[in-house]
Order: C-alpha cells, then sequence, then structure tokens
C-alpha cells in the first residue's frame, strides 16, 4: 500500500463513519421531534462529495504526496472533529432543526455561523492539492460552493424560522 493509498483509506473510511454516525443521529433526532428541512438538496450534496473522492482515487492514487499540504489536511480534521464534538447528537450530514430548542453558540460556532462548512470547503480544496491535482481542487471547489449556496440558504431560513417559534413561545 503507498502513502496516497493510505490517506484515501483513511478519509474514505473516515466518511464512511461520519455516514454512519449521521444516520444514527438523525433517526435519534427525529425520534425526539426534530424535523428534516429542505432534504431535496442532499442527493446532489451527496453526488459531489462521491465524486469528489472517486475523482481522487480515479487520479491521485499514483500521485506522491504532498507533506505540508497534507499536514493543512490533518490540521483541519482537528477543528471537523472540535465542531462534531461541539453539536454532539446534533451533529448529522441533514438539516436538522429541534424545535424549540436554542441553537448551538458554543465551541466553534462563537466564531463561525456554519464551522463545519468552512471545514468541507477547505478539505475539498485541500485534499487535491495533497495529491497534487490542482484542477481537481478547482473543479470541486466551485462544485461545493454551489451545493453549499443552496444548502446554506436552506439552513440560514429553517434556522430563523425555528428562531422566530423560540421567541414567539417565550413567555
Amino acid at each position: 500500500m503507498t502513502s496516497t493509498e493510505f490517506v484515501l483509506g483513511v478519509v474514505t473510511l473516515q466518511r464512511a463513519g461520519e455516514l454512519v454516525v449521521s444516520r444514527l443521529n438523525t433517526r435519534k433526532l427525529l425520534a425526539g421531534g426534530a424535523v428534516e428541512v429542505a432534504p431535496r438538496h442532499y442527493p446532489l450534496i451527496v453526488a459531489v462529495h462521491a465524486a469528489w473522492l472517486i475523482s481522487l482515487w480515479v487520479l491521485g492514487r499514483d500521485q506522491p504526496v504532498n507533506g505540508v499540504a497534507l499536514a493543512f489536511y490533518l490540521a483541519l480534521q482537528g477543528v471537523r472533529f472540535w465542531v462534531m464534538w461541539t453539536l454532539g447528537a446534533r451533529w448529522t450530514t441533514r438539516i436538522i432543526v429541534l424545535p424549540e430548542q436554542p441553537l448551538v453558540s458554543a465551541g466553534p460556532y462563537r466564531f463561525l455561523s456554519h464551522p463545519n462548512y468552512a471545514v468541507v470547503a477547505a478539505e475539498i480544496a485541500l485534499l487535491p492539492l495533497v495529491l497534487g491535482l490542482p484542477l481537481l481542487a478547482a473543479v470541486f471547489t466551485v462544485l461545493n460552493a454551489a451545493v453549499l449556496a443552496i444548502r446554506i440558504r436552506a439552513e440560514n431560513r429553517a434556522l430563523a424560522a425555528s428562531r422566530a417559534i423560540i421567541v414567539r413561545g417565550a413567555p
């Protein structure tokens, strides 16, 4: 196994594990009264991310690993885990709203409203650069930006509506 195959294998396993965690959290949240919002764009997000990972395997499998870029990518994983830890059972790959629950404002959410999306955007740009694939980085950065524009708009609307419910429901 080459270092490139090792890196891609770890990223693939990480993403698969995150999908399992997301599915479990989504089920628990929905069973507890949460509501999924704007699910129609979700297959598009999955398609972009799957195509990104497949492209990395196909085009990057035989490329050398850039150690400096890999170090930055690994640092991003610390932020990714910080986001997931902060959200705990509320972390999911879908837009799930807990009516009448306050927004998370701890951890990285003190600094950014959507830290997970910032991490994902950086990862999508950076991992191809780890493998010396700047064109792939550019293409998927643009594709990801397009789907994030849809997603963030939908999520912000849902969260604003949720806050309106909380404010109206307050004594």
